[in-house]
């Protein structure tokens, strides 16, 4: 009874290792490695509301990511996995584009935030590329039965 924990929290590792080893989970941890360093860069800025979009985008990639690796996506139903990681993706891009740009354009003088401004144009190019992927993804899932031709 001792050893449950311990082969509990090995699996769980070896889920972890393994899923990162996919390309959905190399993205992922590239996203929440960007994200957190962005944090940090806002942080260390004269302005650090910027980094609300950065933390929200990191929690969400994170939670994903736990959904993915624990495989509960196949337990849970009732919620489109796919269409939730797409469109998560997809608002996390136009986001980070918008507030990089801004923190971007308006830095002037704030070395740091120029830096998460320049970091969150990759996460943005990144967030996009990860919905365009998982679009992908779910636009080849579809079953498509042929239209019928004779009329009848």
């Amino acid at each position: 009874m001792a050893d449950a924990p311990e082969t509990t929290a090995v699996s769980c590792i070896e889920k972890l290792k393994s899923y990162v080893r996919t390309r959905k989970g190399t993205i992922l941890t590239a996203e929440i490695v960007l994200s957190f360093i962005i944090i940090i860069c806002y942080a260390a800025s004269f302005y650090g509301g910027y980094s609300a979009v950065a933390i929200c985008e990191m929690v969400f990639a994170i939670i994903i990511m736990v959904v993915f690796v624990m495989e509960l996506d196949k337990q849970l139903l009732v919620i489109s996995w796919p269409w939730t990681d797409f469109i998560r993706a997809a608002i996390g891009s136009v986001l980070y584009l918008i507030t990089s740009l801004i923190c971007v354009i308006g830095g002037s003088g704030d070395g740091a935030r120029i830096a998460g401004g320049v970091l969150g144009l990759l996460a943005g190019i990144l967030f996009g590329y990860d919905a365009y992927l998982t679009f992908m993804t779910i636009k080849g899932n579809r079953q498509h039965t042929p239209a019928p031709t004779d009329y009848a």
